[in-house]
């Protein structure tokens, strides 16, 4: 048994423990899962891919038991609720999720249609469920908080890489439910480590270009980059724009280590996919969602790029290199 099956089998029989209906599913029957995104499908091919793995374990195979229905948005934010409503009227089963922008379209668009997050930004804060442990409603999932300490540990990371950082820049989107909790969260930090503190607030693609000429004016020598859909499917322009101002900059997610970014800690994002699917698949058997309590991620990803290192002249501590999940040579 691998040890992603290890996985599935382990948060199947504990974690997710919840009581199922007693009516039994009818056989032969195929299900219709629905899933958004609001990166373009080439940028998450390996979070659609997770999520098939993590069904196909349990038994569901596409042109068999379940036909998926997926929707992309492009990056364009507004399309969201427009693609929700579409795969309500499709009737899907179930819809799995990846962000807090595209949870809360589709809350606006459905409130029985069962959801999953598979990605998820203070939650309860946010108002997108009642409690970690009873959710209510018809959403359930995960959720990558607390938000202090992963974006928290990424300043300090910064500042142990780069000690001469004093003007760090929050890269961020200010329109996704709890995104000014994260920037409140840097703020602090900041301010802790003797830092001046530099927002800069985006909200699609276009405005890329300008954020950094803000940066550059700012004086600011260090970036943290937010967790958003929107720079998740823009990754590779944004480390080529870090990389063409020279600025050192940590990430959340380590797809933007890989393909060039300094550094990176946060959870690991195929992995939660692959979680999500434990809950679509305790759904599909008669589990309420309101019922199965929210997963809370405790594993963390540190990954470091080498490469990226040299190019900036930066020395990685080897305090940082015996505690990375990953190095990149």
């Amino acid at each position: 048994m691998n040890n992603r099956r290890k996985l599935l089998v382990a948060l199947g029989a504990g974690l997710l423990a919840a009581p199922l209906a007693t009516s039994a599913q009818p056989t032969g029957k195929v299900y219709r899962i629905g899933f958004i995104a609001t990166a373009p499908r080439n940028e998450i091919e390996n979070l659609i891919k997770a999520l098939d793995e993590g069904l196909r374990e349990l038994g569901y195979v596409e042109g068999r038991n379940v036909v998926f229905e997926r929707r992309f948005a492009d990056g364009k934010q507004e399309r969201l609720v427009a693609l929700a409503v579409e795969l309500v009227k499709l009737k899907v089963d179930i819809i799995v999720t990846g962000s807090n922008p595209v949870i809360a379209a589709v809350r606006q668009a459905t409130a029985t249609i069962p959801v999953v997050m598979a990605v998820s930004r203070d939650p309860v804060g946010s108002g997108l469920i009642a409690s970690l442990a009873r959710p209510g409603g018809n959403i359930t999932g995960l959720a990558n908080d607390p938000a202090s300490e992963i974006i928290g540990k990424n300043l300090e990371l910064l500042k142990e890489v780069v000690p001469r950082v004093s003007r760090v820049a929050f890269l961020w989107n200010p329109v996704p439910p709890g995104a000014a909790i994260y920037k409140n969260v840097v703020e602090s930090a900041a301010a802790n480590l003797g830092m001046t503190f530099q927002s800069v607030e985006v909200k699609g693609e276009n405005e890329f270009e300008g954020a950094f000429a803000a940066m550059v004016r700012e004086r600011a020598n260090g970036l943290l980059v937010a967790s958003d859909p929107i720079f998740y499917g823009s990754r590779t322009r944004l480390v080529l724009l870090a990389a063409r101002h020279r600025l050192p900059a940590v990430y959340v997610q380590r797809e933007f280590a890989e393909v060039g970014g300094l550094m990176s800690y946060g959870g690991n994002l195929a992995d939660q996919f692959l979680r999500a699917a434990v809950y679509v698949d305790k759904i599909l058997k008669g589990a309420k969602p309101a019922d199965l309590p929210i997963e809370q991620l405790s594993k963390f990803d540190l990954v470091v790029n080498m490469r990226t290192a040299k190019d900036l002249g930066l020395k990685i501590p080897s305090s940082i290199l015996v505690r990375a999940t990953k190095v990149i040579e």
